[in-house]
């Protein structure tokens, strides 16, 4: 038998096929035996492309996978995509207008533009899910779920229709958030408050009385037209007096009351505020308590309604500011105008500034379904990891408010809502079951809402939607009883409010269950300098350009295409042509992968550097190498189950193998991916492709034959272990040498996956303790033995001898049983023990233990030679050392702090240059 093992690590060359074969073999679908392990998939955005937060995410879940299936788990991770509401209508609207037919959403109506998102999703919406195949997704793709699809909407609708029917659900006119571009409510995860500068403007307002004015100090003065009372604090002694007064609203010529209330700050501005109900989230509540009047002064666009003085209708919120601000100053009110930094909230989508807006919308009550959702996971039901996310949950839970999930969009899930010509509404699964529960004939008209649930409704349902519920055949043929609670979800802290808890909450609700046992909490990934990855930094990884590689051109037109100021985009180019000169190479997806899990600590940012992707591609090279070495020494070579080492050497890596087995275990089970990764990291690279490889060929090419056949079957057998430890981190590379290799052993599942997950309980009963003992030992000989020939550059060919003085009676054992391999490693041409170390001569020393290794100079280097070149080296590095040193003790408190720092550095690195030149100088008397 010959291997057909490409000589060469070349990930392009399998990665894709493998991943055709696996998912053409059905292994990635669940067994339907065993104990079951089950994953959901945050749904990404149908709109989407992979991010490094998803690559991030998705590795882990994928490991966690594997790793169970392995251990022959009924695994199944979830897989699907979201509508993504907003996100869509604005793809599908872009496109529109590119295509140049005059064709828009308001010219479609709603159900041509409806059509045409279908369409767009049936051409272009898998394209994230073929990104995941790529990164090695092993989730079931053909349980795959769309929100929009019909199970997923039967879920949705069922789910609304039973808390309204149980007064959970109901509509009412509040305050949201607005995008005035969208003309929509969005939620809070939409909004991204940026620090900007602006004014805080003081305004008078004069007493009703004529006594005198009160100055309010705002940031946003158009929303003075729906002002309705200013306020002060109760305790404040400037204003105490003149609660219960009014004053006459400037432009408006209202008078509104002086009111009190302890919200207000008496040490920001005049410690007088003005109150909008209406316009401010503060205020509203402000407004709740005090039995204030909503009165809205903008209409949808963010332009000034009929409620405000005539002046003003019809204009825009930023002209209409001009205009009142210009008018304030020719009035004589305006008191003051100062720069202020600010947080605007802006929408993700649009970069609109977002209006508080008061309007009807549909709300669920949460307060009761919030306590229930703190008490699951302070019980312990649920647990979460890191532990201290715990505290981010309870935060909001305590503090949450009623859930606005109504959205004035076309794309999703319809609101199953009925009016009648009087507008009165009626909940109902659909307008047929509407019409006969109330009695209302075919002659009554009926029309139903416009508008659709907000997609992280659809999303709370996820859990079960997912399984079929609320229907009893396809909730039995998706294996809603065995797979919900799932096992663990994997996400990031900044959706544990919007997705978690409402997951929580809205699957104990349905279902009487928890939705999954853990929720495994992820950082945030920056960039190699801490910052967050964003397209206007021009930071941004595509996690496919570091699989496949991508040109410097390529990456530059990436970074800089859509971007509308000319500045920003030459700032981006230039940055990037400096970062990255000949583009990024293609580092495989098993090097993305490896990195990603080498990363994931439990810290709350996790800083991605490219130079880690090098190293660990570098790894899957010296696996590939290491394979290569050991195929070509077993040709020809089958055995069968577990060897029976004849060597110290196997019975040290079979030890080790036991060990790192048992890390793994540990590791995968805390979700300390980091660890798991440097755990194997280790074996693999230090303990099996550098020292057993190393310590196995001196069996391989002796005379012991039986030796030499144990040796083999080790190799081959722990190797097999190591790619089974190794592939939930590593699938592609993993599974394409274990083909080589399984053949050899007899196995025939055909692909790693479907191989048994190495746990210390197979190794049971061996006791290689000793055999560990005394192979540290060798390879403590072997490394300072290495180091002085190293130091002394003496040519790896040339034959040492070596003296051993300070020998213990283990010393002495271990050095015969080792003779051999201390002379095949080491280029040893003769042991000797002295009984006095001072008697030896001239020679190279090192220590391992008590004992003392001393390998003599004489013919190994011109000593009288090296001695002078020493001295000199000496004396130049000492010089070196002085001016540092002269130049520190120079520098005065004015000379900066990195300056000094940097000079330190200097002098600690010659300082050591020096102490180890003079150490090796010693060592030639």
């Amino acid at each position: 038998m010959t291997h057909s093992l490409a000589p060469s690590y070349d990930p392009k060359q399998f990665e894709a096929r493998l991943y055709e074969e696996w998912e053409r073999s059905g292994v990635f679908k669940p067994r339907g035996e065993g104990e079951p392990y089950a994953i959901l998939l945050p749904p990404p955005n149908v709109t989407g492309t992979l991010h490094m937060g998803h690559a991030f995410q998705h590795t882990l879940q994928d490991a966690l996978i594997r790793y169970h299936r392995m251990r022959g788990y009924d695994a199944l991770w979830q897989m699907g995509t979201d509508h993504a509401g907003i996100a869509t209508e604005m793809v599908v609207s872009r496109n529109l207008a590119l295509e140049g037919r005059g064709e828009t959403r308001d010219s479609l109506g709603r159900e041509g533009f409806v059509a045409k998102v279908w369409d767009w999703k049936r051409r272009s919406g898998d394209t994230i899910e073929r990104q995941m195949r790529r990164l090695g997704a092993s989730g079931d793709w053909s349980r795959s779920v769309f929100t929009m699809d019909p199970m997923a909407a039967e879920a949705v609708v069922e789910a609304f229709v039973r808390l309204h029917e149980q007064g959970l659900i109901y509509r009412g006119q509040r305050l949201v958030n607005w995008d005035p571009a969208l003309k929509t409510a969005i939620s809070d995860l939409e909004v991204v408050n940026e620090e900007e500068d602006g004014f805080l403007w003081s305004i008078a307002y004069p007493l009703s009385d004529g006594s005198g004015e009160l100055v309010v100090a705002t940031t946003r003065p158009e929303t003075m037209l729906g002002d309705v009372a200013v306020m002060v604090h109760p305790e404040d002694e400037r204003y105490a007096h003149l609660v219960g007064k009014t004053v006459t609203l400037p432009l408006s010529g209202r008078e509104i009351p002086v009111i009190a209330d302890d919200y207000v700050d008496r040490e920001f501005g005049t410690g007088v505020v003005k109150v909008t109900p209406a316009h401010d989230f503060n205020d509203y509540a402000v407004g709740q308590r005090h039995g204030l009047p909503l009165l809205n002064v903008f209409t949808p666009e963010a332009k000034v309604n009929d409620n405000a003085p005539e002046k003003y209708r019809g204009l825009d919120r930023f002209a209409a500011r001009k205009e009142v601000l210009a008018d304030l100053e020719a009035g004589g009110l305006l008191r003051e105008a100062r720069p202020h930094k600010l947080q605007v909230p802006r929408g993700d989508r649009t970069g609109q500034v977002i209006e508080p807006y008061l309007t009807d919308q549909w709300f669920v009550k949460m307060d009761g379904l919030a306590r229930r959702g703190l008490e699951l996971v302070e019980s312990g039901k649920i647990r979460f990891v890191p532990a201290n996310w715990i505290n981010t949950y309870r935060h909001w839970m305590e503090n949450i408010q009623d859930w606005c999930i109504s959205r004035q969009l076309w794309w999703g899930h319809r609101i199953p809502a009925w009016y009648d010509a009087q507008g009165r509404a009626y909940v109902g699964r659909n307008e047929a079951e509407v019409r006969a529960r109330h009695g209302l004939g075919d002659d009554i008209a009926l029309a139903q809402d416009d508008d659709v649930l907000e997609t992280w409704f659809s999303s709370a349902l996820w859990p079960f939607s997912t399984l079929g519920w609320p229907n009893a055949q396809a909730m039995a043929a998706r294996g809603f009883d065995r797979y919900l609670p799932s096992s663990v979800l994997v996400t990031g802290f900044d959706i544990i409010f919007f997705w978690v808890a409402r997951m929580i909450m809205a699957t104990d609700h349905f279902t009487g269950r928890v939705p999954f046992e853990h929720v495994y909490i992820t950082g945030l990934v920056r960039d190699a300098h801490g910052q967050k990855m964003s397209k206007s930094k021009g930071n941004i990884l595509d996690p496919l350009d570091l699989i496949d590689g991508i040109s410097l051109d390529e990456l530059v037109a990436k970074r800089t295409t859509g971007l509308m100021q000319p500045k920003m985009a030459e700032r981006i180019e230039k940055a990037t042509r400096k970062e990255f000169p000949e583009g990024i190479p293609a580092f495989g997806a098993d090097a993305l992968r490896f990195t990603i899990a080498a990363l994931a600590t439990h810290g709350r940012d996790i800083k991605f550097d490219l130079g880690r992707a090098e190293g660990y591609k570098n790894f899957c090279n010296k696996l590939w190498n290491a394979t290569r070495f050991v195929l070509m020494n077993t040709e020809g070579a089958r055995f069968d189950g577990a060897p029976q080492p004849h060597t110290d050497a196997e019975r040290w890596i079979l030890s080790r193998l036991a060990q790192v087995a048992a890390e793994a275990e540990q590791h995968f089970a805390a979700y300390r991916f980091d660890l798991l990764a440097q755990a194997l990291y280790e074996f693999a690279w230090n303990e099996f492709c550098d020292w057993f490889v190393e310590l196995a060929k001196p069996a391989l090419q002796g005379g012991d034959a039986a030796a030499a056949a144990s040796t083999r079957h080790t190799l081959l057998y722990a190797l097999e272990r190591l790619l089974c430890l190794l592939h939930p981190l590593i699938p592609f590379v993993t599974d394409e040498l274990w083909r080589q290799v399984a053949p050899r052993l007899g196995l025939a599942e055909g692909t790693v996956m479907l191989r048994p997950y190495p746990q210390a309980a197979e190794f049971a009963g061996r006791d290689y303790a000793a055999a560990e003992a005394d192979v540290e030992w060798l390879k403590a000989m072997v490394t300072a033995l290495r180091k002085i020939r190293s130091e002394l550059n003496v040519a790896p060919s040339k034959p040492v001898s070596l003296l051993l003085a300070g020998a213990g009676d283990d010393d002495r054992a271990r050095a015969a049983r080792f003779d051999s391999q201390l002379r095949f490693l080491t280029r040893l041409q003769g042991i000797e023990f002295l009984a006095d170390a001072d008697a030896a001569p001239a020679a190279a020393a090192a220590v391992v233990g008590e004992l003392k290794l001393l390998v003599p100079l004489e013919g190994l280097v011109d000593l009288a030679a090296e001695r002078a070149r020493l001295d000199k080296e000496i004396a130049r590095v000492t010089a070196e050392k002085e001016k540092s040193e002269a130049k520190l003790a120079r520098f005065t408190d004015k000379v900066p702090a990195a300056v000094v720092e940097q000079e330190r550095q200097r002098l600690a690195d010659w300082t050591a240059q020096r102490e180890a030149l003079v150490a090796q100088r010693a060592k030639l008397g």
